[in-house]
This record gives C-alpha cells, structure tokens and sequence, in this order.
C-alpha cells in the first residue's frame, strides 16, 4: 500500500521561502516519478511541479517557473519542493502525487494516481 506523506508547511511571509517534504512508502520509490500539486479555497487542485523516475526530467507550472525547485533523494524515499519568492498568491494545500505506473518520464496526472493528505502553506503580504 502506497503511503505519501507531506511536511513542511506553514506560515511564510511575502519573498520568503519554505521548503516542502513528501516521504514515500510502500513500494520501490525509485521506479517512479512524484509530482507537487495545489489548491486555494474554492478553486481546482492546479499542478505546480512533477520529476521523472530518474530525476532527469523536471516539468513546473508557468506561475511558479525560476522559483519553485522539485528534487528528489532516492535513498530517503522523499521527494522535495523548495519554494522561495514566495507570493501570497502561492497560498494553497500543497499536496504530493506518485504516479501509479512506473519508468515514466512526462507523466498525464490523474486522480487515478497516489495522492497525500496535503500540508497547508499561507503566504502573507
């Protein structure tokens, strides 16, 4: 059973920075790419960062591109998002995403896939 935990949220204020946790378990964490989406209140889940199995591909939503940075240790079975300039309209439940098929480069996101709880990250002005 595919378990995904986030870590590392909170409170920021405007240009600061945080960064976000995701441990994985329940299966081989290196066979697999992991992806960060969000949600702001009374808006859709929006994708924010994705890397591939290998670590070799990375993919960011336009609104967080140069600021963002997504990585991955397969040794600790975690995979992170680094977050700095932070916006206040970065504010949002920041949840973890492991895709259910493994060796995929550019993975098609869906509900099909392995979701975390999310952490709440609040950026104010």
């Amino acid at each position: 059973q595919v378990q995904l935990v986030e870590s590392g949220g909170g409170l920021a204020q405007a240009g600061g920075s945080l960064r976000l946790s995701c441990a994985a378990s329940g299966r081989t964490f290196s066979y697999y790419a992991m992806g960060w989406f969000r949600q702001a209140p009374g808006k859709e889940r929006d994708f924010v960062a994705a890397i591939s199995w290998r670590g070799s591909y990375t993919r960011y939503a336009a609104s967080v591109k140069g600021r963002f940075t997504i990585s991955r240790d397969n040794a600790k079975n975690t995979v992170y998002l680094q977050m700095n300039s932070l916006k206040p309209e970065d504010t949002a439940v920041y949840y973890c995403a492991a895709d259910r098929n493994p060796y995929t480069e550019d993975h098609s996101w869906s509900a099909n896939d392995y979701w975390g709880q999310g952490t709440q990250v609040t950026v104010s002005s």
